[in-house]
């Protein structure tokens, strides 16, 4: 988590301000026509709409929310328009709005915590993919984040969303302050619909205390256990006995201890919230650091954690899922919408190639993944995962080479008709695919154009994949015969692998001097 960095001493100019609004009117109104064209349902609340008719107007299929899943989100950013000054979008020395401290750019642009409008999204979203806890960062009695509490929390109930409390390490915390936070957190907001208590466990609030290592003595603690669920940031046992549970907040790129953690809370009455998230960097936040980066990989890392977190040979099922993050941008873990074209020249990523998604569907993907592992954590929904994405599609390609204006690019754009020819009486020819990073891997479908102009032909061709430079056969070359009569396609099946290049050798064509293909699908599974 990156520290909550000093505000800007001056204002920015109202032109900058006027300038972010704009970004956000534009990219909010974007994302709304692009998802619909998309077919994702994933609603986006237009200018002048407010929270409660927003929520009044929710599709019906939204799912319902989980209150067992929990996304730690940040309500401590801000902008000129009515802060007075950019806070946090600043850090790392950047300029906003078109220059912010993350690596990634939101959808909504660099946004206001204290817009009514941008909460409203927020929970919208966070309903849409069956979320039913924000844990909201907060750094003290009074201070920015606990100020954006009461809009958060009446936006919240309007979304069926309840809000739970992240504690931070603000200068001066100690045991006894948190005991005194948590007193003043019930007193303040208890009675608020919003306010989220775990009706399985004794209906007390939670509250996850983050870097709570940095304290040696927690046993103030035992004032307030009684009537609240505190869960101590770490994944050691012997550091927890004053606390009700624990997580471990970080994206996590091992489950090492994860089963004997899950055992001792059971054993002991504790809380077991592991934590898991899409992946990790902080380049443009903190430049210089050292901080191992964790990549996407497409959103196979949130995949991979996800099931982790559930798998039986890591404890099973746990009692709650912390979600690391919806809003850290500084730290690049959100599942928050990032626009698929942030301003040039800044070297912002996207999300595009997560599952297989472009534009705006990949703005949403990992909304919609989400909605799919709380439904799998929840057992409320479908086992079956999405549909499996065409890995290859409008992914970059290289070939040994091509004749007249029949390209390699033409194997991949998602169109039967236009084919990669390559150069002809030259045997071997070989056409790659670059994946974007590495994926899992399991079938190649090769197709021909559907036409019946295309007779049937064999074609020789072997699957090879690349492991540290070094390329090894996924499938020998064999006899693929194409039959317009059965959609002139081949399927080229293997153990699963992993790998980020994919390359077909054809060696023997029945019908013509040259490899040909139409179409190259790569599939996980």
């Amino acid at each position: 988590m990156t520290p909550n960095p000093p505000r800007p001493p001056a204002p920015t100019p109202a032109a900058a301000s006027a300038l972010a609004a704009e970004l956000g009117r534009r990219r909010l109104l974007a994302l709304g026509a692009g998802a619909a064209a998309a077919g994702l349902g994933w609603q986006a609340l237009g200018p002048g709409i407010s929270p409660a008719h927003a929520a009044a107007a929710a599709p019906a299929d939204w799912p319902a929310p989980s209150y067992d899943v929990h996304l730690f989100y940040y309500p401590w950013y801000g902008s000129p328009s009515r802060h007075g000054s950019w806070l946090h979008w600043q850090q790392g020395g950047h300029q906003p709005p078109q220059d912010i401290g993350a690596d990634l750019y939101p959808t909504l642009g660099p946004y206001d915590s204290g817009d009514a409008a941008v909460v409203a999204q927020h929970m919208a979203w966070i309903r849409q993919a069956g979320v039913g806890v924000v844990a909201t960062t907060w750094w003290g009695q009074g201070g920015y984040e606990d100020q954006r509490v009461p809009l958060l929390l009446d936006v919240a109930a309007q979304y069926g969303v309840k809000v739970a409390w992240h504690l931070e390490p603000y200068g001066g915390r100690t045991a006894q302050s948190t005991v005194d936070d948590i007193r003043y957190i019930n007193a303040r907001y208890g009675s608020h619909p919003a306010f989220y208590r775990d009706a399985k466990h004794g209906n007390r609030p939670a509250f996850y205390v983050f870097y709570s290592l940095a304290t040696t003595d927690w046993s103030p603690l035992a004032q307030v256990n009684a009537a609240n669920i505190v869960l101590t940031q770490t994944t050691d046992v012997s550091k927890a006995g004053y606390f009700g549970g624990l997580y471990n907040y970080s994206v996590p790129t091992d489950f090492n201890g994860w089963k004997g953690i899950a055992d001792w809370c059971r054993a002991n009455g504790r809380i077991w919230a592991p934590s898991i998230g899409p992946g990790y960097i902080d380049d443009r936040a903190v430049p210089g650091n050292t901080t191992i980066t964790i990549p996407r990989e497409n959103g196979a890392t949130y995949d991979r954690l996800w099931a982790g977190a559930l798998s039986p040979d890591n404890g099973g099922s746990p009692h709650w899922v912390s979600i690391t993050s919806f809003n850290e941008w500084h730290e690049g873990s959100t599942i928050e919408p990032a626009s698929s074209t942030p301003p040039p020249g800044h070297g912002y990523q996207t999300y595009a190639g997560a599952w297989g998604t472009t534009g705006a569907a990949a703005e949403v993907a990992y909304l919609e993944r989400t909605r799919y592992w709380v439904e799998r954590f929840t057992g409320g929904g479908p086992t079956t995962p999405p549909p499996n994405p065409d890995l290859a599609l409008r992914r970059p390609v290289t070939a040994s080479g091509w004749t007249q204006g029949f390209a390699a690019v033409n194997a991949v754009d998602g169109d039967p008709v236009s084919y990669w020819e390559s150069t002809n009486h030259a045997f071997p020819q070989w056409l790659q695919v670059d994946l974007g990073s590495v994926r899992d891997v399991s079938r190649v479908v090769v197709g021909l154009p559907p036409q019946t102009a295309w007779g049937p032909r064999t074609q020789t061709i072997a699957v090879q994949t690349e492991e540290l430079g070094i390329w090894r056969t996924a499938a020998p070359a064999a006899p693929r015969a194409f039959d317009p009569a059965t959609g002139n396609a081949v399927t080229v099946t293997f153990p699963q692998l992993r790998t980020r290049y994919v390359r077909l050798t054809f060696t023997g064509n029945t019908a013509w001097p040259a490899g040909q293909a139409s179409r190259v699908e790569i599939y996980a599974t």
